[in-house]
């Protein structure tokens, strides 16, 4: 009896010792995993934003020599979604880049936007793909402003149809193949880009009257430059950029009005001190592009005043 009694007792001790060691072994494994996670995704968050950051300095146009008409191209090792981030905070606003990369047939979430102070990109809230092209134009308002870089994905094709004959030949020469004109194929990832109020279109132009109907929503523009900024981007990353802009087009008109100090104690003298100052003000105050026709006569205004400096031209 004594015998059995010590089986059992054996049997128990053994089963309870089991039992212990598999929950330690359960803990370890989760703990193993657990650190794992947290490092490949660490390390995941920390090449998203490195990433972001190569792609930002991607964006300078000194820095990557691009010219006008000319493409160039971003080719990423996996599916990466580009967020195009901005806000007006500060003197120049920020524009913030964010990434996030396909991992284990998932997609990375990090918090950690990349910001720059001196560049701005139009594209739509995120571009999703493998390759993206950039191309740029400079914004002159009147002055030059800065260089504006338009991202989109290789998988977007945007077909221009019916576009004014000076776009048709810059479209030409850009040799983007995403970028399509008078022919769209049949694809949910094909936009079409109308010049003219006939048809089924995606986003409509009216060249003339200097506007762009996309989503149901019109963003007004100046130039070809912002136009194209209204084609490739969302309308809240449009009017952000173009805000951005304005800060900047403040202060540069304030850097003038002092250049026309210092140039009147060279005998040049300038009709436009008082209107540069009144730019400023515009510019400080802009709201939309809904603005943009108003400040772009003063803006044409001070050009011809300029121009007609002769020897005493401030740019």
């Amino acid at each position: 009896m004594a015998g059995r009694i010590a089986s059992k007792n054996g049997f128990l001790e053994i089963s309870f010792a089991w039992l212990f060691a598999l929950i330690v072994g359960a803990v370890i494994l989760f703990l193993a995993i657990y650190t794992t996670t947290k490092v490949v995704k660490t390390e995941q968050t920390t090449i998203d934003a490195e990433t972001a950051k190569r792609i930002g300095i991607l964006l300078n146009p000194l820095e990557t020599e691009f010219e006008t008409g000319k493409t160039t191209s971003i080719i990423l090792p996996s599916e990466t979604k580009i967020y195009n981030g901005c806000n007006n905070i500060g003197i120049f606003g920020r524009q913030l880049i964010r990434i996030s990369q396909k991992s284990f047939g998932k997609w990375t979430e990090t918090d950690i936007d990349v910001g720059f102070s001196n560049k701005y990109l139009f594209s739509e809230e995120y571009a999703e793909g493998k390759k993206f092209y950039l191309f740029s134009k400079p914004f002159n308002f009147p002055f030059k402003v800065s260089d504006v870089i338009y991202l989109t994905s290789s998988l977007r094709k945007y077909c221009f149809m019916s576009a004014p004959e000076k776009i048709e030949e810059e479209i030409s020469l850009l040799k983007q193949d995403n970028i399509l004109l008078n022919e769209c194929p049949d694809s949910e990832n094909a936009v079409k880009v109308c010049f003219t109020s006939g048809g089924t279109c995606d986003i409509k132009i009216n060249y003339g009257a200097k506007y762009v109907e996309k989503g149901g929503k019109i963003m007004h523009f100046s130039d070809d430059a912002l136009m194209y900024g209204a084609i490739f981007a969302d309308s809240e990353v449009y009017e952000c950029q173009l805000k951005r802009l304005m800060q900047r087009v403040e202060q540069l008109s304030l850097l003038y009005k002092d250049k026309t100090i210092l140039a009147s104690k060279t005998g040049c003298g300038s009709a436009i001190k008082s209107d540069l100052l009144a730019f400023s003000n515009m510019a400080k105050n802009f709201e939309s592009s809904a603005n943009l026709d108003s400040i772009s006569a003063t803006a044409e205004s001070i050009n011809e005043k300029n121009e007609g400096s002769s020897q005493c031209r401030l740019w």
